[in-house]
């Protein structure tokens, strides 16, 4: 187990800013943790990343204890934080070779994983300037670069994409998906789309508790408080929508466009045996039916309202 936590508990005077969660990232596995602003998610990291004690409960990384082995713990994480804390005034190379140092990685072996984490992250055209001088997207680069560059068996990173604009984005995601084959990858974001793209699981908290730890797959497949949707295509408009409404169980019909509805079951109901005879009694020509996944941020908000 790359991440175990256990009944972790990190209390702020009378604030349970995480309240006895438990989870399990395996070995090869990116895990997206997701949670509105102030839920829990940047406290968990920075515990598991030796940066803030446990009120209670457990958690070791890569076989450590946070608690009884922080230098092992620090030595097997690379961690971005929200607030990528740089050092503005070094260039680019000069704060790698300081982040490597402090690892202990010294010569050739330093300069050439400078050379690797630049070409990676696709710092070539900046990597002679002052951090003070790059973007906030390249910081979040230089950010990553630091994170890989001891190359760790498990990455914590915590809002790693904020400031990419899209090119960036496609070039990071792959970044953590290249990394995520070899690696633990635990990250948080709001960008439901950066889920979807990256994340083999997603563990979302709310409150400071899970509410939910599912495969992506399934939690979309998932009907959380929806009844489940069916998207029906016909050869031509009908004359009539509410003679889909009159199958039963079906709350509601919405007309998209080209023949296309959106129906909407009572919870748990699969309409489209239903649909499917319906058009063969009216004599109406189906050219399409497929049962439409919950999406992330609907799953989301419903979890976390």
């Amino acid at each position: 187990m790359s991440i175990q936590v256990r009944n972790l508990t990190k209390e702020y005077n009378q604030q349970k800013a995480v309240n006895q969660i438990s989870l399990n990232v395996q070995p090869g596995e990116i895990v997206g943790f997701l949670g509105p602003n102030g839920a829990g998610k940047s406290t968990t990291m920075k515990i598991a990343t030796g940066y803030l004690p446990p009120t209670a409960g457990t958690v070791e990384v890569n076989g450590f204890d946070v608690l009884t082995h922080p230098m092992e713990v620090r030595r097997s994480v690379g961690y971005l934080p929200e607030h990528n804390p740089l050092y503005l005034d070094l260039y680019v190379k000069e704060y790698l070779r300081f982040a490597g140092s402090l690892h202990g990685i010294r010569g050739t072996e330093l300069t050439r994983r400078i050379t690797d984490m630049i070409d990676l992250v696709g710092l070539g055209r900046e990597q002679h300037k002052r951090i003070s001088q790059l973007s906030k997207g390249y910081r979040q680069r230089v950010g990553l670069a630091q994170a890989l560059l001891h190359n760790p068996p498990v990455l914590i990173l915590d809002e790693p994409t904020t400031g990419l604009d899209p090119n960036q984005l496609a070039e990071i995601r792959q970044v953590i998906r290249d990394a995520g084959r070899d690696k633990t990858v635990l990250f948080s974001t709001h960008i439901m789309q950066e889920v979807e793209a990256i994340c083999d699981r997603v563990v979302i908290i709310n409150r400071g508790q899970i509410v939910t730890d599912q495969p992506l797959s399934q939690l979309r497949r998932a009907s959380v408080g929806e009844g489940i949707v069916v998207v029906a295509e016909f050869e031509r408009e009908l004359d009539d929508i509410n003679i889909l409404a009159s199958v039963p169980g079906v709350e509601r019909v919405e007309p998209l466009s080209n023949g296309q509805y959106r129906i909407t079951a009572s919870s748990g109901t699969d309409l489209r045996g239903a649909i499917f005879r319906l058009a063969a009694d009216q004599n109406l020509t189906l050219v399409g039916l497929r049962q439409q996944e919950n999406s992330l941020e609907g799953i989301f908000k419903e979890l976390t309202k």
